[in-house]
């Protein structure tokens, strides 16, 4: 009996092990293969027909702003006003009626100058893979420019070449790191999620109609 223990005590280690490696090895490579291909100027990034807004809340659980929802839109209208882009896809979770990541961007955009008929709106962005994904195959779009903070930046471009597009991304400004500590630290295991998904051939949680952007 103490022999059976000790080998399920020495696999658990073994695999434990394996884990942490995996994690650790899945992060260095999604950042290394990324980061030519992202960046805080948009005088480093090419034009692109459209941005890929990736959603997040308008308001924390305390009911403060979100700097992260701020700050992303910030970004996409510097890359507007800039002549990078003409269009822009909203793409966030809309799974409960009154919670609705989409339109609250859209609203936050259209406060900055940015039209209406120049944004699209993707209700089914519900992770970053749904989000890069639906971006080529609804909104039939193989070029684009990603926006969000550099460490999400990171994971959906990677998923966005991986996926056969020509994807960069334009890194928002970061909050302080003590605000965005549990953030960054449910990153690391994203970054693991992301490849495991990509072996396991995992698809978007919905399709749809196919939207033209003209």
């Amino acid at each position: 009996m103490k022999k059976i223990i000790k080998n399920l005590f020495k696999a658990f280690l073994l695999l434990l092990v394996a884990g942490i490696l995996f994690i650790i090895w899945a992060n260095y490579s999604i950042k290394t293969s990324s980061n030519p291909y992202i960046s805080y100027k948009t005088e480093d990034l090419p034009e692109a027909k459209t941005a890929l807004l990736l959603g997040t809340s308008k308001s924390l659980n305390n009911g403060f702003p979100n700097a992260y929802f701020y700050n992303r839109i910030y970004a996409a209208v510097e890359l507007y006003k800039t002549g990078k882009i003409q269009y822009i896809i909203v793409s966030g979770d809309n799974s409960r009626k009154d919670y609705n990541e989409p339109e609250d961007m859209q609203l936050a955009l259209m406060e900055h100058g940015i039209p209406q008929n120049k944004i699209f709106l993707d209700f089914a962005g519900f992770r970053t893979l749904d989000s890069v994904v639906r971006a080529k195959e609804i909104f039939g779009q193989t070029k684009l420019i990603i926006v969000s903070q550099k460490f999400h930046n990171e994971r959906a471009v990677f998923l966005a070449r991986q996926n056969g597009m020509e994807a960069y991304g334009y890194n928002a400004a970061d909050v302080n790191k003590y605000a965005g500590f549990k953030t960054n630290m449910r990153e690391y295991l994203a970054k693991t999620k992301a490849y495991w998904d990509l072996i396991f051939g995992v698809e978007p949680k919905f399709g749809g109609d196919k939207v033209l952007i003209p």
